[in-house]
């Protein structure tokens, strides 16, 4: 009986230790959010601090996110994908359209006049990231969301109100399909991060940009150029966006602290950053209006002539992805289908 409950006794003791040295190793993980916005910008104010809340808040104190903006941990925008890969950051917020051709699969969203809202084009996002490119174009990285944001819009120093217009005008376009309808329309696209667009437009660098109504604000556009082009229905364009954490250190968290990340991650997160990005227009727009900027809003007709000589974006884009080996068209249908189908949950 002795030298049972000394077995026991041991086998508690071994136990408890156990249990510590885990406990202890799974207290006090910092991790470094890196991101290429103001902190006082819409997105990290309103989507990444409220998501990193959440997960320290779910954690129990074990998770700590330092958040990084304005590329405080050094390097440049398109870097933020390879930083998170690298381990230079943990979790980076990027447009994947920084790294052009890199993700092929998610420019379907990105085509001309493929959105409808940014809740309904998140959702298909986040669907057919699961199903066509967790485990191929990200297989090496974790991704935490995926979502668009609101109507691409364009802003220029003189009003553009037909596709004439845009005519030798030099335009930053966010991301190649936007940049291949600026050449098909006659624009030359300049390629450049968000944070440089107010020293291009006040230098003369480009004439406009195209970029959401939600970013203006932050960026002083409306007091740097007066007029604004908007389109009726469909969006002009939009960006994907991606959450994006680094594999090995989220391999390496407990499974309490994992589950504190992907209860917080996921569709769910991802409709509401899209959504929170498209909330955001409207007060921009105002602010625009207040300053006695000029907002041109074309009609169902006038924005048809423009999807029109959209197409051949559509032709190269299916070229391009025939010639990676991916099947184009099946992306394309399978988008058109998820966008439809879930736009109608999404309307206001």
């Amino acid at each position: 009986m002795t030298t049972r409950r000394k077995l026991l006794g041991a086998a508690g003791a071994a136990a408890i230790v156990a249990l510590s040295a885990t406990s202890a190793f799974a207290e006090n993980v910092t991790l470094k959010l890196h991101q290429f916005l103001p902190a006082q910008a819409n997105v990290p104010k309103l989507i990444l601090d409220v998501w990193a809340d959440k997960v320290e808040a779910a954690s129990g104190g074990e998770i700590t996110i330092d958040r990084f903006p304005s590329m405080q941990l050094g390097g440049k925008p398109p870097e933020l994908m390879d930083q998170a890969i690298d381990g230079v950051a943990d979790i980076v917020w990027t447009v994947v359209a920084y790294t052009p051709g890199r993700y092929p699969s998610t420019e379907v969203f990105e085509l001309p006049f493929m959105m409808t809202n940014a809740r309904a084009t998140s959702h298909a996002y986040w669907e057919m990231f699961e199903k066509h490119m967790k485990d191929t174009e990200f297989k090496d990285i974790k991704i935490l969301g995926t979502w668009v944001h609101g109507p691409g819009i364009i802003h220029t120093s003189d009003p553009v109100e037909t596709p004439a217009d845009l005519q030798g005008m030099k335009i930053r376009g966010g991301g190649r399909s936007v940049n291949s309808l600026l050449t098909q329309l006659g624009a030359t696209p300049v390629g450049m991060p968000v944070p440089a667009i107010p020293e291009g437009l006040s230098k003369g660098v480009i004439d406009g940009t195209t970029i959401p109504w939600e970013v203006t604000a932050a960026l002083k556009v409306p007091e740097l150029v007066e007029n604004h082009t908007e389109f009726t229905g469909k969006a002009l364009y939009t960006l994907t966006f991606v959450l994006a954490m680094n594999k090995e250190k989220y391999e390496s968290l407990s499974d309490a602290q994992k589950a504190a990340i992907d209860e917080n991650s996921g569709l769910e997160f991802s409709v509401f950053a899209g959504g929170t990005m498209a909330d955001s227009d409207d007060p921009s727009r105002e602010a625009a209006l207040d300053n006695g900027n000029n907002v041109i809003t074309l009609d169902a007709d006038q924005t048809a002539e423009w999807r029109e000589l959209a197409q051949p974006v559509y032709d190269k884009w299916l070229a391009d992805m025939t010639e990676k080996g991916i099947d184009g068209q099946a992306l394309l249908d399978e988008a058109t289908y998820l966008i439809e189908k879930y736009t109608p949950q999404y309307v206001k």
